[in-house]
């Protein structure tokens, strides 16, 4: 339903159901409109049962049963959330039964968040001193105060600069490599070997890489070993050979490693209030650590600084997950450090959710990066 056919009584019925149901979780009755809107001149409880109707039928509400109240449609949702996310939006927010609501703008880039909300936040990412920890830690946070799942996804190398690498053997065929970019982050992965690779063979990995490509892009690095594995075969092959294996095991994030994916609060869904059978069919579709991926690349983009919000998001074109997911939104933003995209910080969760505080805590958590692992100057 486009913005131009709602009018300014239908819009503020429709924001007031979906903050009541937001807030109560139950069908929004008549009675429990007039009750809201008592005292408003044409707001009369006919008027309301009129609107209520008109809302319908434009695919906004529906009637779960026949005696009960109206429940916002995704439709309803993302039209709500276009309207609260707009420049100089302002809709009356409703509070929960028995308290006053309150009208507002909806704030670009500042933070509606109350202090204690804050103090929260940033008393949970106390000790975080890397990317790593940084991205672990906040979807722990998300999953904590959304009641959803929190998720974070590390970037892929693309613009990442190397400043030095370093090998250490663990055990047999089992290889720590430590990866420090230009941009401060340091990345570490174990990496399982085809074949055992001894200190010195380590060692000389590492040389070869530091010597010869510090101040590359990482996925630059990568193409450049390849070439000249096939160029220099003959005067290079076991020393080359050995920095390919280390390479495509994901020393440097390529090849299977792929970017680091956290999660954390599937327990959350799996007690929310959706059908059993469609709950089983979402979590499938969640699962997979590529869906997610495939999920956060397709909808929140790293250059980009705002917060997306995406109602009833598609998995990339999975058509048997886009039915299951339209009960779901997908909030999510790219955190950066020095001018890097550093990873995504998301989380997905039933509709119901309080959006304008889960819009501005994705915000803050993403802007946090760029303070708790500020790069020291030289």
């Amino acid at each position: 339903m486009a913005d131009a056919r709602v009018s300014p009584r239908e819009r503020l019925v429709l924001t007031a159901i979906i903050e009541l149901y937001i807030a109560t979780g139950e069908p929004v009755a008549s009675q429990a409109l007039a009750r809201h809107f008592a005292n408003k001149e044409g707001l009369s409880s006919a008027t309301l049962r009129n609107v209520m109707a008109t809302l319908g039928d434009a695919g906004l509400l529906e009637q779960p049963h026949t005696s009960a109240g109206r429940v916002p449609t995704a439709a309803a949702f993302r039209y709500y959330v276009e309207q609260i996310t707009q420049p100089g939006s302002y809709l009356g927010r409703v509070a929960a039964p028995g308290q006053p609501s309150v009208a507002g703008a909806m704030p670009q880039g500042g933070s509606t968040l109350s202090e204690q909300r804050r103090g929260q936040i940033e008393e949970s990412f106390s000790g975080v001193s890397s990317s790593n920890e940084y991205l672990e830690r906040t979807s722990h946070v998300l999953a904590l105060i959304s009641s959803g799942l929190g998720v974070a996804r590390a970037s892929a190398t693309e613009g990442q600069v190397l400043e030095h690498i370093h090998f250490s053997r663990l055990s047999q065929g089992r290889v720590l490599a430590v990866v420090v970019t230009q941009a401060g982050t340091v990345q570490d992965r174990v990496l399982a070997l085809d074949r055992e690779l001894n200190h010195l063979e380590l060692e000389t990995a590492a040389r070869y890489l530091n010597e010869n490509f510090r101040g590359w892009a990482i996925d630059r690095i990568r193409a450049e070993i390849t070439r000249r594995v096939e160029a220099e075969r003959e005067a290079y092959h076991q020393m080359l050979a050995s920095i390919e294996e280390l390479c495509r095991k994901g020393a440097l994030a390529g090849g299977e490693a792929g970017p680091a994916l956290y999660v954390e609060g599937m327990a959350n869904l799996i007690s929310s209030e959706l059908d059993r059978e469609r709950l089983r069919q979402m979590l499938l579709a969640l699962e997979a650590k590529q869906r997610l991926i495939e999920l956060l690349t397709a909808y929140v983009d790293g250059r980009q600084q705002e917060v997306r919000v995406v109602v009833g998001p598609n998995l990339a074109g999975l058509d048997e997950a886009s039915q299951v997911m339209q009960d779901l939104v997908l909030i999510g933003a790219p955190a950066r450090l020095g001018g890097t995209n550093l990873g995504t910080v998301a989380v997905i969760a039933p509709t119901r959710i309080q959006y304008q505080e889960m819009i501005q805590a994705v915000r803050y958590i993403a802007g946090l990066s760029e303070r708790i692992l500020e790069v020291p100057p030289d």
